[in-house]
């Protein structure tokens, strides 16, 4: 299968070696010169917990993929999630009408942006327990396993999507095929709605957050507001599930002292964040379906603010 992984930060660089190990035809694309530049000249150096391999994979800017590039069968996205309109938009020469986008963003809201660009039997949603990480432009460190989770957005699409469970099983990622994957993706989204804002503007890791007297209260508060606007939008949210998913990350063990993508973002890299399409997400569809949701609201603002007083870019 032809694939182009769009984002080919540290999980696309994960899920893109591993594909091209399976025999898969991949091509990489992102928009860090410094990364383009090193994958160029050494290859794309995985380093896994029990070998380090190279690969010589293609990788391009989304403005070089678009001369001289045939359509792929398969976009992973997998860029920021302000960065995906901008990101299809540049690469939509090599989308045709076949080819199927797989969509492993966090938050929420993507499906709009992406159907500009595709049709909704070509759109396949996810998320995955993978983990991965950049120790240098080029240099990706790969520790532990994971899975993926996935399912066509329309009925059409069951069948290619069943291919893509075949292709991603044959390169050791995992996949599960999902009957209500949109459920997994609120849950999802209801522990980065908490931990991701709250240890940003606390400027603490996931064991710090939850040593706090009310780390609970925040957590059922924030939580309680997802649930109401997913349950406008049809799915009925398990809280107390979502409430034990958000504690289990506390444990120093496992990911408590991980400091969350979005503090690491801003705090140490002073760069904006995702929050428009988390918190911010829950705050726009509460509005649509005349919901209160005080507490997305705020932190949403407070995020922002804290991106202006550091001037994020």
């Amino acid at each position: 299968m032809k694939i182009a992984i769009a984002g080919a930060g540290a999980m696309g660089s994960r899920i893109g070696l591993m594909l091209h190990q399976a025999g898969n035809e991949v091509v990489l694309i992102d928009r860090w010169p410094e990364h383009i530049q090193a994958i160029r000249e050494k290859g794309l150096i995985g380093e896994f917990e029990d070998q380090t391999i190279t690969a010589k994979l293609p990788i391009y800017s989304p403005e070089e993929i678009v001369e001289g590039h045939t359509n792929v069968d398969l976009v992973i996205a997998l860029t920021k999630s302000m960065q995906l309109e901008a990101m299809f938009k540049d690469i939509n020469a090599i989308i045709g009408k076949d080819t199927f986008v797989f969509c492993l963003l966090n938050g929420l809201g993507h499906e709009e942006t992406l159907s500009k660009f595709v049709a909704k039997q070509n759109i396949i949603f996810g998320t995955t327990t993978w983990t991965a990480g950049l120790a240098g432009p080029g240099h990706a460190k790969l520790v532990g396993t994971g899975s993926i989770e996935m399912e066509n957005l329309a009925p059409e699409g069951k069948d290619f999507t069943l291919k893509v469970i075949d292709i991603f099983k044959q390169a050791g990622l995992n996949p599960i095929y999902s009957d209500n994957v949109r459920y997994s993706i609120w849950k999802k989204a209801c522990i980065n709605g908490t931990l991701n804002g709250l240890c940003t503007i606390l400027d603490c890791n996931i064991a710090e957050f939850g040593s706090m007297s009310m780390a609970r209260t925040l957590i059922e508060t924030i939580i309680g507001e997802f649930a109401v606007v997913a349950k406008a939008e049809g799915i009925e949210l398990d809280q107390a599930q979502a409430i034990e998913a958000v504690e289990a990350t506390y444990d120093v063990k496992t990911q408590g002292l991980h400091y969350p993508s979005m503090y690491q973002d801003l705090i140490r890299n002073h760069r904006k964040t995702e929050i428009d399409y988390i918190n911010g997400a829950v705050w726009q569809k509460g509005q649509k379906y005349q919901i209160q949701t005080p507490y997305c609201a705020f932190l949403t603002q407070l995020v922002h603010g804290k991106e202006e007083l550091l001037n994020a870019k």
